[in-house]
């Protein structure tokens, strides 16, 4: 589904710049299309309007609201080298070859591990598993990884959200007589690497059509076909096939925490994945929400903000191997103990994270003023962990609205210098770090339009700077674009009732591909402004027709809390959210921006 269409002529509310920095729009929806979706939206013209705007029609509409996996799975065989693939497999399990997993140190990776392990634990085998080091290895598999693992004993590698384009260790694999089945969902640059199998639907010649897949999802669908060929082979373990859906909180988990476009069968996932996760069935997850004090697993906040940088936690900061050994155990006493780890350690990240994006943020500032034009926001520091940098770069790209490249090295945190990058909308950053590689102003690097990575000399950090800022000047348009705050609707504090919040909630779930409703309230008086946390806000705003309870996170020492806490009539932008308080259920605001209006 698409972003909601913006009318691009005056700012809506006048809101040129907002505290934020922001420049408030208000959607266009197809007023036909509207009025087509009403039965859809029993009669309600909010929803309606809701739904046109992010491309669903009346015959859409059905898989939208209610997606199931009976109307939206894919048919595995559509997938380039998939039975092929399941056969492999299938034959090392029977007859008993030791298989290892090779996965991705981020919560994606660990998932689809997960899946495996559990998978080949219901056949009565154990899975091995490989995760490398951020630091020590990089990003995905090696020749030396896979001549540590051929030594260890190993007759078959399964990859997991890595390999496709991992030439060098395939082509070892090769040599050393190691088998390895690729699943993976990375862009691939057109050439497709030599592999037992290589299962990828961005791979050039896939014919699936599910390129928008996460690798836990590629991994679900895989299980789906190591059943379906057991069946034609008449197999089974003594306790029957595995039933796959119990896996639909991991395949949810990888796809929300990857930021797959919410759209067609991952919607399927997440939906019922999550149903799944407010069960508790995963001994990790239930452990890790424990030890965290999370609670009830039961929305993609829970998933995606609270979860997934736990689980991170140990590939950024500490043992990647963690998240996947969480994951994938049965056994309460070590999920407790992983759990504890894993929490521990991103109390450590988020105090990391945070020294760097101050020291980040006034160097951004610095080059700002400088240089206004410059387009991009690059900053720099010794001993900034490589662990982070990616979530700093987001902050930062968030505050500023700018492309943003965050760049760490230093003794330990391996040989050269590593920078990670977050993009807004229009500026193709991967595309942009893969340039400059190519005409050696740094070592190498690249990405996707929303993110990349580099690797560099410190030394060459300045002429890639002034490299960047010229080839930002190609993107103003977009950079401009980037500022629009996309308004869904306007509401009154009197109107955001519990009903409308269920009305607008039934919508989702809501991620990448299916944004959450963006709502405005006008001429509101925040009152009883207070911090909580390090830097959040929460107060309440009122007008004449009610009041609402409202949360900011990261605000409090930013132009949006100074504004909140001025006593002033003014404009709020945020999402509506759900909140128990004394027993009683009612809806508050998240405060995405503030502006005078």
């Amino acid at each position: 589904m698409s972003q909601p269409a913006i009318v691009h002529g005056s700012p809506f509310l006048g809101v040129e710049r907002s505290a934020g920095g922001r420049r408030w729009r208000l959607a266009e929806v197809d007023e036909a299309l509207v009025r087509r979706l009403m039965p859809v939206a029993a009669g309600s013209d909010l929803v309606a309007r809701l739904l046109a705007g992010r491309g669903v029609t009346p015959e859409s509409a059905p898989n939208y609201l209610a997606p199931t996996l009976r109307e939206l799975f894919p048919d595995p065989s559509s997938f380039a080298d998939m039975d092929k693939a399941a056969g492999l497999i299938l034959d090392a399990i029977l007859e008993g070859k030791r298989v290892c997993v090779f996965a991705d140190y981020d919560v994606d990776g660990g998932t689809s591990s997960a899946i495996l392990a559990k998978y080949f634990r219901a056949w009565g085998r154990e899975l091995g598993l490989y995760v490398p080091d951020r630091l020590e290895e990089g990003y995905g598999p090696s020749p030396e990884a896979f001549r540590f693992l051929k030594a260890q004993g190993y007759d078959l590698v399964i990859t997991v959200d890595c390999g496709a384009a991992a030439v060098r260790a395939l082509d070892e694999a090769r040599a050393i007589d190691l088998p390895v089945v690729v699943i993976d969902h990375h862009l691939m640059s057109g050439h497709v690497p030599e592999a037992a199998a290589l299962v990828n639907p961005n791979r050039p010649d896939c014919p699936s059509g599910n390129g928008h897949l996460a690798a836990a999802g590629v991994v679900f669908v895989f299980a789906a076909a190591m059943n379906r060929l057991a069946r034609q082979r008449n197999l089974a373990p003594k306790g029957g096939l595995p039933d796959i859906l119990h896996y639909l909180d991991l395949c949810a988990l990888g796809t929300l925490c990857d930021m797959s476009p919410l759209t067609g069968v991952n919607r399927a996932f997440v939906r019922q994945g999550l149903s799944i996760m407010a069960r508790g069935e995963n001994i990790g997850l239930r452990a890790l929400a424990d030890v965290s004090g999370i609670g009830q697993i039961e929305s993609v906040y829970h998933a995606t903000f609270l979860l997934g940088p736990r689980l991170n936690a140990g590939g950024r900061v500490g043992d990647p191997w963690l998240a996947a050994k969480l994951l994938a155990t049965d056994d309460r006493r070590e999920a407790i103990e992983l759990a504890e780890r894993l929490h521990a350690l991103n109390d450590e990240r988020r105090a990391v994270e945070a020294a760097i994006q101050e020291e980040a943020t006034a160097q951004a500032e610095r080059a700002l003023a400088a240089n206004p034009d410059r387009g991009i926001i690059i900053a720099a520091g010794e001993g900034w962990h490589p662990g982070v940098i990616g979530i700093v770069a987001g902050r930062l790209k968030d505050r500023f609205h700018l492309p943003t490249i965050i760049i760490g090295w230093g003794e330990g945190l391996g040989p050269v210098a590593k920078g990670s990058g977050r993009s807004v909308t229009g500026v193709n950053l991967g595309d942009a770090i893969s340039a400059a590689a190519r005409e050696g102003v740094i070592l190498s690097g690249g990405g996707h339009a929303m993110a990349g990575g580099l690797s560099l000399e410190p030394h060459q950090i300045p002429a890639f700077d002034d490299w960047m800022v010229a080839h930002m000047a190609e993107f103003k348009a977009e950079r401009d674009a980037a500022l629009d705050l996309h308004i869904d609707a306007v509401l009154s504090p009197g109107s955001a009732t519990t009903a409308l919040y269920d009305q607008v909630a039934a919508l989702g779930p809501f991620g990448t591909g299916a944004p959450e409703p963006v709502f405005a309230m006008t001429d509101v008086m925040p009152t009883g402004v207070r911090r909580i946390g390090a830097n959040h806000l929460r107060f309440t705003a009122e007008n004449n027709t009610g009041r609402i309870e409202c949360i900011a996170w990261r605000v409090a020492d930013e132009p949006i809390g100074d504004l909140l806490r001025t006593g002033q009539r003014l404009g709020l932008a945020g999402r509506l959210k759900s909140d128990q308080w004394n027993g009683r259920r009612r809806v508050q605001l998240e405060i995405l921006d503030a502006s005078m209006l």
